[in-house]
């Protein structure tokens, strides 16, 4: 961010939507849009361009699609510091997982709440990860129900114990406060472990950990109304 002003590009390729987020955006303090795109390829050179610090990408438009540019984004280190939101018309949307798969920080739907929008861009700014409980929840039953890709999943044996614990507690969806209560640690020391946990995995950021989580075989896919405890 610059001078505390949280830069943003949209990518879409429906022209009025990307008018009624840049009304909403530009409407708020500290928030400034630097540019849109209506297809991918345009959208990660404008990004590229701009290194924005959110980037919200449709995840289906044509010439490229939101979660090449996306793989496109999470590969390149000058666009480190960008977060993506993939947005999307559906909630249980298939693209969803693949898009965190790819990099993205979290998703929203496109009719979402304009309070909930700006909270989100916040959040994301912020580092944290779009991804609520629910959310997580939701992915694991939607979508994280098949075999561990354990050939292209990154190896866990770097992490301590502990980290794994708190890794596994994140990718069933618990908040840094739940799994502090589940471990009987402080939220400061669980956010601790969660943050040595993605650095040493290489994750850019709490939804990548828990795409590592399954993929590594790390934790089991089941229903997701079941307690962790």
């Amino acid at each position: 961010m610059t001078d505390g002003v949280i830069r943003v590009v949209l990518v879409d390729d429906q022209a009025l939507m990307r008018a009624g987020f840049r009304a909403l955006l530009e409407a708020e303090d500290g928030i400034e849009v630097v540019g849109e795109a209506a297809d991918g390829e345009r959208g990660l050179a404008l990004i590229r361009a701009q290194v924005p610090d959110i980037a919200l990408i449709d995840v289906q438009m044509p010439v490229m699609t939101g979660i090449e540019a996306t793989r496109h984004i999470a590969a390149d280190p000058a666009l480190s510091g960008v977060r993506v939101v993939i947005l999307t018309n559906y909630g249980h949307d298939e693209y969803v997982f693949e898009a965190l798969r790819a990099g993205a920080s979290g998703f929203l739907l496109k009719d979402t709440e304009p309070a909930d929008l700006l909270q989100a861009i916040e959040v994301v700014a912020g580092g944290e990860a779009l991804l609520s409980p629910s959310v997580t929840r939701t992915l694991i039953g939607e979508f994280v129900s098949r075999p561990p890709d354990r050939a292209t999943a990154p190896g866990l044996e770097c992490l301590t114990r502990r980290e794994r614990e708190v890794t596994a507690l994140a990718a069933r969806g618990l908040t840094n406060e739940e799994i502090a209560e589940h471990m009987v640690i402080s939220p400061f020391t669980a956010k601790t472990h969660i943050s040595r946990a993605m650095t040493k995995l290489g994750a850019r950021d709490r939804a990548q950990l828990v795409v590592f989580a399954y993929e590594s075989g790390l934790v089991a896919p089941r229903n997701p109304d079941t307690s962790v405890c």
